[in-house]
């Protein structure tokens, strides 16, 4: 099975990193990016400014620039990755059911969980990959602060960050397993995670248990948490559980057309 997955990842990789389209995608991320990350800390209401406001004040407290900018921009990826990310799974299988390849791997020696990992995995590491120049500015701004940002809060957050990110794209390859229009797959795929990114909102206005239950499915509040250091085991239980719910279903999903075709 491990050679499988393997196989599949290469080959989803290869074409992520041959396709202009997510070239296109990783550019509007790193541009967006980039502009809220001056802006945060060098905006007329940056972090910087508000600092500098403080001291003119005379408020005694220090404001902690580097872990509020992180902080801020950490928030900033991930609410740009809920719009763009559905648009990197979109095409995970509703682009083998257009070229009729989903038949061949349907009815291949293949397991629907090593197909269905291995394109997580592929499509999951461009997402690292578009993480990474990210990383590295952050660091070279954050850390050359005086004292310097934690290490531990930078890769706690970018865990954090990489699960929010994994946890979407799961969500959307299953979408993308029941439709082979690729436009409503990133609308429905967006719809379903802005409604779990959200649902902190609609369980504030419920009491009890349902209330409760709602809360803890929120997305928005595990990934606050995380990113601001605060390494709660039961938020990354529930990031892997939206990861595996996705696999999982992607994998039933797979099957049930396997058994059509019989």
């Amino acid at each position: 099975m491990f050679s499988s997955i393997i196989a599949i990842y290469r080959k989803e990789l290869q074409g992520y990193f041959a396709s202009p389209f997510a070239y296109a995608i990783a550019g509007i991320f790193w541009l967006i990016a980039g502009f809220f990350f001056l802006s945060i800390l060098f905006g007329p209401q940056g972090i910087i400014a508000q600092a500098a406001y403080r001291d003119r004040l005379g408020i005694s407290e220090p404001l902690d620039v580097p872990y509020e900018a992180l902080r801020l921009f950490l928030g900033t990826l991930g609410s740009l990755s809920l719009f763009l990310l559905p648009m990197l799974s979109m095409n995970l299988y509703t682009e083998e059911k257009k070229l009729g390849t989903l038949e061949l791997l349907a009815t291949s020696p293949l397991t629907n969980w090593a197909i269905a990992l291995g394109k997580l995995l592929a499509v999951a590491t461009f997402y690292l990959t578009m993480l990474l120049p990210l990383i590295i500015y952050e660091v070279m701004a954050l850390t050359a602060s005086s004292p310097p940002l934690s290490a531990t809060l930078i890769v706690s957050g970018h865990v954090g960050l990489l699960l929010l990110g994994t946890s979407v794209l799961s969500l959307g390859m299953f979408v993308s397993s029941l439709t082979d229009k690729t436009i409503l797959a990133a609308i429905l795929t967006f719809a379903l995670v802005l409604f779990l990114w959200v649902i902190d909102i609609i369980a504030g206005n419920l009491s009890g248990a349902v209330g409760n239950i709602l809360s803890h499915l929120s997305l928005v509040e595990h990934f606050q948490n995380i990113s601001q250091g605060i390494l709660d085991p039961s938020s990354i239980v529930l990031f892997l559980s939206y990861i595996f719910l996705g696999i999982f279903l992607t994998a039933q999903s797979i099957e049930t057309f396997r058994f059509q075709r019989y």
